[in-house]
């Protein structure tokens, strides 16, 4: 089972001393690709960090979720929450880039950092790039990383500022999938307040957090809406049912769970609104096709 992987346990994972990228609020800090000395024969695991990270990588990788795998072969943008687990794999040997690591504290003068959509999914956080767009965000990068080096007293704000135009330049290349957009009519509308209600329940931090929302009516009587209405409106704007919906979040966050804590099954089952672990059972069957544990044991084989 994977660890909380904090700043010091990173930089010593990296053999690096933190001593530079301290702002006074927040942290900071960006490192070259080649430079990071990490091994490619470490053993995968599955960790939430207690701080984001956003990198350009040039050459093959394999990005590893819980419940997916996203394959880079050229350049492109990765954006990593804390609470999302992952596991980067390196394919090809030679890699370059840049990583910047910031903690929450470090981007709350622009606004709350997990409100962006590159960082909220793992639909949304791999941008494939372009010739010219890796040209000019590698140009961010190396004017970061000289500003960081440089001793103008405002360099923190200035790098705050570069930061933010790329967050903005990513999202503006890629929009986000899957994302419900408010749009005009009552069905799209009422699919994003939905959105919102599911997932300001995840990710699952701690095993006695339980989930309040896993029912059709429950949603319906949130939103002050008939449940038949509700269901209507997903329908029509998804293809999916309201149960489908809230099942496959479940299920999702279930994978997650079992893959990245040593929670027990029980423990898990009562997070996610399972009053009984045999019902939770019999549902993540249905939907991954095996048992709770065999899953977990499937993960670690």
């Amino acid at each position: 089972m994977s660890s909380f992987l904090e700043l010091k346990s990173f930089y010593k994972h990296i053999n690096r001393a933190p001593e530079s990228g301290e702002s006074g609020v927040g942290h900071f800090n960006i490192f070259r690709v080649e430079d990071l000395i990490v091994s490619r024969d470490r053993p995968a695991t599955y960790s939430r960090r207690d701080f984001f990270k956003v990198s350009l990588v040039n050459g093959h990788s394999k990005i590893h979720y819980a419940d997916q795998c996203i394959e880079v072969t050229g350049s492109a943008l990765v954006f990593t929450n804390p609470m999302i687990p992952y596991h980067w794999e390196r394919i090809d040997e030679q890699q370059s880039g840049y990583v910047c690591i910031f903690t929450e504290a470090f981007f709350s003068r622009f606004a709350g950092v997990k409100d962006y959509p590159v960082f909220q999914s793992a639909d949304a956080a791999v941008i494939n790039l372009r010739a010219e767009d890796a040209l000019f965000c590698n140009g961010l990068f190396e004017k970061m990383l000289a500003e960081l080096d440089g001793d103008y007293a405002f360099k923190y704000d200035f790098v705050r500022t570069m930061l933010m135009e790329l967050v903005h330049s990513a999202q503006k290349m890629a929009p986000a999938a899957g994302q419900p957009q408010v749009g005009s009519n009552a069905a799209e509308r009422i699919t994003a307040l939905f959105a919102e209600l599911l997932e300001r329940q995840f990710p699952i931090e701690l095993s006695n957090q339980v989930i309040r929302l896993n029912a059709p009516s429950a949603f319906a009587r949130q939103l002050n809406i008939h449940v038949n209405h509700l269901n209507k409106a997903l329908k029509e704007t998804t293809g999916q049912t309201t149960s489908q919906l809230i099942s496959e979040r479940i299920a999702q966050e279930a994978r997650i769970l079992l893959k990245s804590t040593n929670w027990t099954v029980n423990e898990i089952a009562w997070a996610l609104g399972f009053e009984e672990p045999n019902h939770f059972s019999s549902f993540f069957r249905n939907a991954a096709g095996m048992t709770p544990r065999q899953f977990r044991q499937a993960s670690v084989d």
